[in-house]
C-alpha cells in the first residue's frame, strides 16, 4: 500500500472519529504549492486544522509507547502548516476568527482493522 492510499485511509477514519465528536467537516486535502491541510472542519464556531498522521501496526497494545508518528510535525512542516492556515482564512475571506490546531495519529492493526485515534490537541504554531 502506498503512502498517499494509506493516508487517505487514516482521513477517512480521522473524519469518521471527528463527526461521531460533534464536528462538522467543511473541506479535506487543502493544497497549495507550498503544503497542505488535511481536514478542516468546525465546532462551536470555532475552524479546526487537523494534520493526520497514519499508520500500520502489527498491534494496537503498545502503540504509545514505540510509535509517536505526531514527531513527524516538527520545523519546516509546522512553518508550512502555519502558512497554509493564514493562506487558507485569507482566500475565504475571513480577517478575524478563533481556530486551533491538532494532529490526529491514527493506528490501524494490520491483522484485525482494528482502529486507535490518539488525538493531540491545540498545538501551538
Amino acid at each position: 500500500m502506498d503512502n498517499r492510499t494509506k493516508g487517505e485511509i487514516g482521513e477517512n477514519y480521522a473524519c469518521s472519529f471527528l463527526e461521531k465528536e460533534g464536528f462538522v467537516i467543511i473541506e479535506r486535502n487543502y493544497r497549495k504549492k507550498w503544503g497542505e491541510i488535511d481536514i478542516i472542519a468546525q465546532k462551536d464556531g470555532i475552524t479546526h486544522f487537523f494534520e493526520v498522521k497514519s499508520l500500520r501496526v502489527a498491534s494496537l497494545g503498545s502503540v504509545d509507547m514505540v510509535y509517536r508518528p505526531e514527531e513527524n510535525v516538527h520545523g519546516l512542516k509546522v512553518r508550512n502548516i502555519r502558512r497554509m492556515i493564514e493562506t487558507y482564512l485569507f482566500d475565504k475571506g475571513v480577517t478575524e476568527q478563533d481556530f486551533s490546531f491538532h494532529v490526529l495519529c491514527v493506528f490501524v492493526e494490520m491483522g484485525t482493522g482494528e482502529v486507535r485515534v490518539k488525538w493531540i490537541k491545540d498545538v501551538i504554531l
